[in-house]
């Protein structure tokens, strides 16, 4: 930014401008979306809006941080509840929720996924690895046994890569080959199998 805001009007004003840019690319997408129309949505002069952002650029990297904050928010408030069920049930409902988030406020994070590459998760998924690493803890403090799987990152990591991105990619995908539940539940039988498989043979070894 050009100016951090430091008062809560400032912060008020960059708030909506970033709430703005998101309804402007989910309804015209980045190409035809300029700071003018940005400004006009958000209620605010362009001049307001280039004191905290240069161009264009940099508020789709605002838009881009808002977004994995709000994705990291969604785990970290339903962590407590997720713990406690077991693994299948853990990663069908985390990609409900997930669904959930996507397709609020009339599906604009989805608009914006199908009409721009502007918005690219791959460069922002550190925040969201913490944020389901310590999911996974509070899994294994719920669930003793699971310290007993080799190699936790890795369901972590297929669960990241083979989850998040496959419901992306379905929910923006006009005529998806499969349905969401039965995307879920492939996801939820893989990392289950992985995990029984996985107990299985430390109850051998011990």
């Amino acid at each position: 930014m050009v100016r951090t805001p430091k008062q809560q009007r400032a912060k008020t004003t960059v708030d909506a401008i970033i709430d703005a840019s998101f309804i402007c690319v989910a309804k015209r997408g980045s190409s035809d979306t300029t700071t003018r129309h940005i400004a006009d949505t958000a209620g605010v002069g362009v001049g307001s809006l280039y004191e905290y952002f240069t161009d264009k650029e940099m508020i789709f990297e605002a838009m881009n941080q808002r977004f994995v904050k709000e994705v990291v928010s969604m785990i970290m408030s339903n962590t407590p509840i997720l713990s406690k069920k077991n693994s299948d049930e853990v990663i069908r409902e985390l990609l409900s929720k997930l669904k959930e988030f996507l397709c609020k406020n009339d599906e604009r994070y989805l608009k914006i996924i199908r009409q721009t590459n502007s918005f690219d998760l791959r460069h922002y998924i550190e925040p969201i690895e913490k944020a389901l690493r310590e999911l996974l803890m509070a899994y294994v403090m719920n669930h003793p046994e699971g310290v007993k799987v080799r190699n936790i990152p890795a369901a972590s990591y297929t669960f990241i890569y083979g989850g998040i991105f496959s419901i992306v990619n379905l929910l923006s995908d006009p005529a998806p080959p499969i349905t969401f539940d039965e995307l879920a539940d492939g996801l939820a039988n893989i990392i289950g199998h992985y995990v029984s498989k996985e107990l299985e043979i430390a109850a051998q070894s011990s």
